[in-house]
């Protein structure tokens, strides 16, 4: 249970506080964090837990806040308004990723892997979903991802770019099982045109490059064995779309050769008369116009 020392803000020396889970921010990002800053001030205190040091060390760890401590630092400021709180390192831990989750937009592998911290450390999944405001089922899902590995799909869960069921299914089913589960999410409309492009290359490019994402030259070498994977599902596809087209064209010149031959037949009135005493004398709606469309 976290409780707060007391409801006041107290200012803290920046280099008293240690950041315990840093996090990693693009530095546009960064720049608007010290410019707001620097034109409005502080508008939410930071969040930290004493963490019993001394002899010079940090006595505080950093909870919540880690863009608006390193702001502080950019901008020369030698303490921060921070809010101290009591409490395990594990709610310390919960709290964090608590408010990063609030950004879903902004959130990473790291942070996914926290929710795994909290299962290693005893957490029960419906217990992580209640504190992270997360499904039960999405939780369990990315432990699950992340116990296998699956960097790849975990990050294209995370962007919105297949669904979580979708990426379970590529983790733990053979290609057949795949490729029927994304017939399925296509005729449920959950993957369409750019979304369903996305998912193929993700299975090609984790068939080619493996779960993890490689990173520098090993990564940019990665993405060109999944160029030449798709190049060559391209050109399968095609011989495919050529084959069913010269399939197409051989029906046709047959049943254009039935439909001159009944014509034929038809003008035989003897014929047209055993037809008729055998009850054989319908035809399939499309041949009947065929003919009837010839004799016009």
């Amino acid at each position: 249970m976290i409780e707060r020392e007391d409801a006041r803000v107290h200012m803290i020396p920046v280099d008293q506080i240690r950041v315990v889970n840093p996090r990693r921010r693009g530095r546009k990002k960064f720049q608007e964090i010290v410019d707001n800053i620097a034109k409005l001030g502080l508008k939410k205190p930071i969040t930290v837990a004493r963490n019993g040091a001394g002899n010079g060390e940090p006595k505080f760890n950093l909870v919540c806040g880690q863009g608006r401590l390193e702001a502080f630092k950019a901008l020369g400021e030698t303490e921060i308004p921070a809010i101290v709180i009591d409490g395990s390192d594990e709610d310390h831990l919960l709290m964090s990723l608590t408010e990063n989750l609030a950004r879903r937009q902004h959130t990473t592998l790291e942070l996914v892997r926290q929710v795994r911290v909290l299962k290693d450390r005893g957490y029960k999944f419906s217990e992580i979903a209640k504190k992270t405001d997360l499904a039960i089922s999405y939780v369990r899902a990315i432990v699950k991802l992340l116990n296998k590995g699956e960097e790849r799909l975990l990050q294209a869960v995370e962007r919105g770019q297949i669904p979580v069921s979708i990426a379970i299914t590529i983790a733990t089913s053979d290609d057949k099982t795949i490729q029927q589960a994304l017939a399925d999410a296509y005729e449920k409309n959950d993957l369409r045109g750019k979304a369903m492009l996305r998912a193929r290359r993700l299975i090609e490019g984790r068939r080619s490059c493996g779960k993890a994402i490689r990173r520098g030259v090993r990564q940019h070498n990665g993405r060109s064995e999944v160029g030449k994977e798709l190049l060559k599902t391209y050109h399968e596809e095609t011989a495919r779309q050529r084959m069913v087209i010269q399939k197409s064209k051989i029906c046709e010149t047959r049943l254009l050769f039935v439909v001159s031959a009944l014509k034929q037949l038809f003008k035989d009135d003897n014929f047209v008369n055993v037809l008729r005493a055998e009850a054989l004398d319908t035809l399939p709606q499309y041949l009947a116009d065929q003919i009837n469309g010839e004799e016009d």
